[in-house]
């Protein structure tokens, strides 16, 4: 191993991308501290490092089977797709790479195991389900367009957001459930959105998303549809009563993602290379998707 490895090995974890999952065990504990319930602080550490660490996980091993596939001699990678380039570069570590993913996933059951025993049962399906995500993601769940499409969501989402809540309550939420529904959408409209420049790539390693799936274009109004969903439910949870007024804050956003989904429609429309014209609204999609929740979250703390 040259000196340069341990810093090479890290750039498979895509360490720019980590600050999803504090964002979103962020949302869960202002869902439970908006109903006046006594928090364990314990759990929230490690339901905390549980969510990173399964974060690590997916990203490794989603670097490793890229690599033993092939496909990442074949994407266009940007700054938000086409992996972090480190096997690409350094080869020789990728069993290292693989060792990380699975290591990481065993960090992310004992984080589980421990949570069960000292909040409740009840966390056992979403902990099963979430293992189940990590360590099919890129080996079968992408083979699915509907499961690739939904996986990313339901991770970041429910399992990370309600599974937060209950962790540090013992109890489920109808206001956690609500919240969680919003990064649910926004999630699966970031991984959905950076499939765009791969069709090709992704096609020929026998991917089926819904970029490949639809084409482009009807590709395009599922985002539209998604984030529509999104606000909606914001929206809906607050006058139903779910979610605190505060909460609204996240409706701050909003433009962005119409911004987003105008942007994409008129590239589309052009014609011609998608690559470099989609960085920008990408680059706008991935922020849209950290601030929404930050911004609930806010407001809730704020206005309860």
């Amino acid at each position: 191993m040259t000196k340069s490895d341990p810093f090479a090995v890290m750039g498979s974890t895509r360490p720019s991308f980590l600050l999803l999952a504090p964002v979103c065990v962020l949302l869960g504990v202002m869902t439970a501290a908006s109903g006046n319930l006594p928090l364990d602080g314990l759990s929230l550490i490690i339901a905390l490092i549980g969510a990173a660490i399964a974060h690590v996980s997916v990203n490794a091993l989603n670097e490793y089977e890229d690599f033993r596939s092939g496909l990442d001699l074949r994407t266009s990678r940007t700054p938000f797709s086409g992996g972090s380039g480190t096997l690409v570069a350094h080869p020789h570590l990728a069993r290292q790479v693989q060792g990380i993913g699975l290591a990481s996933l065993a960090l992310t059951a004992l984080c589980g195991l421990f949570l069960l025993f000292r909040s409740g049962w009840g966390l056992l399906p979403l902990g099963v389900l979430g293992l189940g995500l990590i360590y099919f993601y890129t080996s079968r769940i992408n083979h699915n367009r509907w499961l690739c499409l939904i996986a990313p969501g339901l991770g970041f989402g429910p399992l990370m957001v309600l599974g937060t809540h209950y962790a540090i309550t013992g109890a489920w939420s109808g206001s956690a459930a609500v919240a969680s529904l919003i990064p649910f959408f926004l999630v699966s409209n970031l991984l959905l959105l950076n499939q765009f420049p791969d069709v090709e790539a992704d096609r020929s390693v026998g991917r089926d998303n819904l970029p490949i799936a639809l084409g482009l274009n009807s590709a395009l109004q599922v985002y539209g549809l998604f984030a529509l969903l999104a606000f909606l439910g914001l929206g809906l949870g607050v006058i139903a009563g779910l979610l605190p007024s505060g909460a609204l804050l996240g409706l701050v956003t909003l433009p962005a993602a119409l911004v987003v989904y105008l942007a994409v429609r008129r590239i589309l429309g052009q014609g011609g290379s998608l690559v470099p014209a989609l960085l920008a609204p990408m680059g706008i999609n991935v922020a849209l998707t950290l601030a929404t929740p930050v911004l609930m979250a806010l407001g809730i703390w704020l206005w309860p």
